[in-house]
């Protein structure tokens, strides 16, 4: 008898144990308010950016190269020297040139007495001629050959010149004022400019002014306009903001991968000349701004209650669709008939979320302008759920009872 009583109360324990688990565990009820986060729609003001990579390069880089061959055999500057425009920067060795403008030396001396000669003979052959010792026939080939030495003086002249040039050419001379960013030769080597001008120096005209090229996709550039502030980072002084604005919007685009982008030169002040070439940039161009604009959490944006259709279920169950992503209404800055975008935001009623239509403008990606619609300032919006409901762990058709 005692053992059917301890055996009746162990029941009762694990059917009351149970049945606290069960409680215990089944989803409780709790009030809208609580359940669901919300914060209000507030002023203020309110910036739209867009964001690329750019490189920082001097406003004016020149090449320096050569027009002729030779070996360096002077080399006067190095990186980062200052230059003056006119300032030698290397030579090449002289002697084949050299050599060659002694020769053409040579063939204006040579040219020069046949001149004479042919000068000579014409005036002797003119004067026998008007004494009728000689024919014109003869005249003619002494005038003719007088001609042809004028002409072989003039090449020869000519081709001094050209090796005079060339020969000035080896001494390399910096075209403008600047710093030297890139040196490309050494004491020794061989330059060769048989088919191209070989680059020798790098000189940045004015590295106090530069320019960041930066590629933006063209879903952005429309939106880009000369002017426009812009603000940088760079890597190597992370916690400082830098300051530009846009300078040009290039129209070459540049396609990679399918993928079009244009480059957008910003202006640039370097005065205490720390930014360098060739840092990489992160550009962020001010392309809107609103002040005293209505505004409303991008997180209420995106809220969507968890019994709420989604668009494949409005496409089933309307016959006509009802609206889209945009309206036709007016902008603060604009014209009637403007295309405006709307969002969905929802605001508790009766303890239950229901939806609003709201027409939206600019984004930060952290709050949206409102533009209008039935929401006032202190409205509040639902942003969070914080009771999601349970997800179903049944994989399957559930087990048949008999």
């Amino acid at each position: 008898m005692n053992k059917m009583i301890k055996r009746s109360l162990l029941v009762l324990l694990l059917l009351g144990a149970a049945g606290a688990a069960a409680w215990w565990l089944m989803p409780k009820k709790i009030s809208a308010e609580a359940r669901y986060a919300t914060a209000p729609l507030e002023r203020g003001s309110i910036t739209q950016n867009v964001s690329a990579n750019g490189t920082l390069n001097p406003v004016k880089l020149v090449n320096v190269g050569s027009q002729v061959s030779g070996i360096v055999s002077k080399l006067y500057v190095d990186f980062n020297d200052h230059v003056k425009a006119g300032q030698v920067l290397l030579e090449l060795d002289p002697a084949l040139t050299r050599a060659q403008v002694q020769q053409s030396e040579a063939n204006v001396f040579s040219a020069n007495a046949s001149l004479e000669l042919a000068l000579a003979n014409e005036a002797r052959t003119r004067n026998l001629f008007k004494q009728e010792y000689v024919s014109r026939q003869e005249l003619d080939q002494a005038v003719q050959t007088l001609k042809s030495a004028q002409s072989q003086l003039a090449v020869a002249q000519a081709q001094a010149a050209r090796d005079n040039t060339n020969l000035a050419y080896t001494v390399i001379r910096s075209p403008v004022a600047g710093v030297v960013v890139s040196r490309q030769v050494d004491l020794g080597q061989t330059v060769a400019a048989s088919f191209q001008t070989p680059t020798l120096f790098q000189i940045a005209q004015d590295l106090s002014k530069m320019q960041i090229d930066s590629n933006y996709a063209e879903a952005d550039v429309g939106n880009i306009r000369v002017g426009q502030p812009a603000t940088f980072r760079v890597d190597a002084f992370p916690n400082r903001i830098f300051h530009g604005a846009v300078r040009q919007v290039r129209l070459n685009p540049t396609t990679q991968q399918n993928v079009v982008t244009y480059d957008v030169v910003i202006s640039v002040e370097n005065p205490d000349k720390v930014l360098m070439p060739g840092m990489t940039a992160y550009v962020n161009i001010m392309i809107a701004q609103r002040k005293d604009a209505l505004l409303v959490p991008n997180a209420a944006l995106r809220f969507r209650p968890a019994d709420a259709p989604t668009r494949s279920d409005k496409a089933r169950t309307d016959s006509k669709p009802k609206g889209g992503d945009t309206a036709r209404g007016e902008r603060g800055n604009g014209g009637k008939g403007e295309m405006v975008q709307t969002g969905t935001v929802y605001v508790l009623e009766n303890g239950q979320p229901k939806s609003v239509r709201i027409p939206i403008g600019i984004t930060d990606n952290r709050l949206t302008e409102v533009l209008g619609g039935d929401l006032k300032e202190g409205a509040a919006v639902i942003v969070e759920d914080r009771q999601p409901p349970a997800k179903s762990n049944s994989s399957g058709p559930g087990m048949r009872l008999f």
